[in-house]
């Protein structure tokens, strides 16, 4: 069974940095895809950055410069390094596993505000 506990979310002023993190438990973590989206007040989830199996990454252009999804298939953990944080960053931060055939597999959310 696979879980996903997200934290680090926090209050942060515009221009700070926070550094989420997803904790992963289960067998499959190493073979999975993982991905942190985000959720602001009345809007869609959105796919924030993802991370192969073998280390490849990809962002949403607004956060290219910014965040860096990193992972430790040893600890189970995956990583978003937030910097240079601006308002529109304020969201529930959520961690996804995407398992070999498709599953997919959510945490519960880290709040991130980010406001002076």
């Amino acid at each position: 069974q696979v879980q996903l506990v997200e934290s680090g979310g926090g209050l942060v002023q515009p221009g700070g940095s926070l550094r989420l993190s997803c904790a992963a438990s289960g067998s499959i973590f190493s073979v999975a895809n993982m991905g942190w989206y985000r959720q602001a007040p009345g809007k869609e989830r959105e796919w924030v950055a993802g991370i192969t199996t073998t280390g490849g990454r990809s962002y949403l252009d607004s956060v290219k410069a910014r965040f860096t999804i990193s992972r430790d298939n040893v600890k189970k953990m995956v990583y978003l390094q937030m910097n240079n944080l601006i308002p529109e960053d304020t969201a529930v931060y959520y961690c996804k596993l995407v398992a070999p055939g498709g599953m997919d597999y959510w945490g519960k959310g880290t709040l991130v505000t980010v406001s002076s």
